[in-house]
């Protein structure tokens, strides 16, 4: 019996690391059996072409490097964690959260595609993940949704004001624009359940997000 999967999704300073802590807890302490993951597996050999992109070490604009090859680093780790931690336990019936899954690729690398080729790309990443490596599909999809200009106020608080710790995302913030577009087109396209995290300029109280996190975890049958 296969287990359900749940991802928590969202751009750099959406606070999805944060809830995606308070959720585990939550889980933790209403003793509902989970394994939490989270992407990419920086701890692991297999995030070895996703850090050396990110540092980048193949280009310093993320735009430099093809949707698919990026989206391959990325699709490697996944493959490399699922085999070898989670899969028994999601074939055994047990609950999967994530922080970030295959719906980041949509988001990050379906940028660098022509608006007129989003569809397609989306086809070829759901045949090439799901279908090709045999990665499960998620059966809820979270997207925290908050305003550029507030995530990276919340990512320079991350690291005290030190601009040079921003990886080649964080630090392009016309890339990060686009990938806001990017992920609420693919939300559209695959029934992602999209939480506004702010009122536009500041954020809205953690606890607030997470009961609207809750309210669509507990719909999910």
């Amino acid at each position: 019996m296969q287990g359900k999967l749940i991802v928590i999704e969202g751009l750099d300073g959406s606070g999805k690391s944060t809830q995606f802590e308070i959720i585990d807890s939550i889980f933790a302490q209403n003793n509902i059996p989970h394994k939490s993951i989270s992407f990419p597996d920086y701890d692991n050999a297999s995030s070895a072409l996703v850090k050396m992109y990110l540092n980048g070490e193949f280009s310093k604009k993320a735009k430099d490097i093809n949707a698919y090859a990026a989206s391959s680093f990325y699709a490697v780790d996944r493959y490399a964690s699922y085999k070898l931690y989670w899969e028994d336990s999601y074939n055994n019936g047990e609950l999967i959260l994530a922080s970030r899954y295959v719906t980041s690729n949509a988001i990050y690398q379906m940028v660098k595609c022509k608006k007129s080729e989003w569809d397609k790309y989306l086809e070829w990443l759901s045949d090439y993940e799901y279908i090709r490596l045999g990665l499960p599909r998620p059966d809820l999809v979270i997207f925290l949704d908050m305003p550029i200009q507030v995530s990276q106020r919340l990512i320079t608080k991350r690291y005290n004001g030190d601009e040079s710790k921003k990886d080649i995302h964080e630090v392009d913030i016309e890339y990060l624009k686009s990938c806001r577009e990017t992920a609420l087109y693919a939300a559209k396209k695959q029934n992602w359940r999209i939480i506004n995290c702010s009122d536009g300029n500041t954020p809205f109280p953690i606890d607030k997000i997470t009961n609207r996190i809750i309210n669509e975890i507990n719909k999910l049958k």
